[in-house]
């Protein structure tokens, strides 16, 4: 019988945001592996917790990950501990985590603390919908193809940065979306917490001036239905009626339904549409 994976949340900050259940299945596994020992044996000492500690990491992650899983089908306990918050989520657990899966090694997760969710839940933006994209990528290409999607997103964003990136981020994020509600929400359950509305361009000129220091989720409001679609009845304009039917029906759309889209496209009746067809 193969042992168990815990993914085990962590706080972010304030060392008392972590839950019994945590804190009673840290006690009782085999072994516990962590992103940085050292800063995760900060944590164990404060509720007095022996069980040992091995390192699983970024630059591990692949290798370390086949070792964990061999422990785990020999049936072993473990449990996974990120530095802050929970394991997976921008972070190499998730590696091991698919490991565990396609080895048949039983996964579960002790919900608890995550960034992103909490700085959502303050940010006075949208929270029915979003989407979370954590730390841009540090590929120039990859980067751009990353926030020229985001550009047409219209659920709230939120993203991951560091402090000596954060000013380069917020300047490509005002080019490439425009100038944005935003809410900085830094060093979150921390004795500096701050949590500060403002718009890409105002948080840009602050951290210009101000050098940023902590660890910040940014909060972006996504693009409204009205200049989703003003853009899209705006990408019409330089089309004639007949070149655009021409275009549905290309694609193999019949005459009536296409006329149809057209309508829906430019913002008018289907009966101006096909006016419109015979007067070209």
């Amino acid at each position: 019988m193969s042992g168990m994976l815990y993914l085990c949340a962590t706080p972010i900050g304030n060392l008392e945001d972590i839950t019994l259940r945590t804190l009673k299945l840290l006690r009782e596994v085999d072994w516990i592996a962590a992103e940085d020992t050292r800063h995760s044996r900060i944590l164990l000492e404060h509720y007095q917790i022996r069980t040992p500690l091995t390192s699983y990491h970024e630059h591990n992650k692949y290798e370390k990950a086949q070792l964990l899983v061999e422990k785990l089908l020999a049936g072993e306990k473990g449990a996974l501990v990120t530095d802050a918050g929970t394991p997976a989520i921008s972070d190499p657990g998730e590696e091991l985590v698919r490991q565990c899966l396609e080895a048949g090694v039983p996964v579960t997760s002790l919900p608890g603390a995550c960034a992103c969710i909490t700085a959502l839940t303050v940010s006075g933006l949208p929270t029915r919908r979003f989407c979370f994209e954590g730390f841009l990528p540090a590929d120039k290409k990859e980067r751009r193809q990353v926030l020229e999607g985001l550009r047409q997103e219209a659920r709230t964003i939120l993203l991951y940065e560091a402090p000596h990136r954060l000013v380069r981020t917020l300047g490509e994020l005002q080019e490439a979306l425009g100038d944005r509600r935003l809410t900085v929400c830094r060093e979150l359950t921390k004795l500096h917490e701050e949590i500060w509305q403002a718009t890409l361009a105002q948080a840009a000129e602050r951290f210009q001036a101000e050098p940023p220091r902590g660890e910040f989720v940014l909060v972006l409001e996504g693009r409204s239905a009205r200049e989703l679609s003003e853009e899209k009845a705006r990408q019409w304009e330089g089309m004639s009626l007949a070149e655009h039917l021409a275009y549905y029906q290309e694609q193999g759309m019949e005459k009536k339904e296409a006329m149809k889209q057209m309508a829906r496209d430019r913002g008018c009746t289907r009966r101006e549409i096909y006016q419109g067809l015979l007067e070209e």
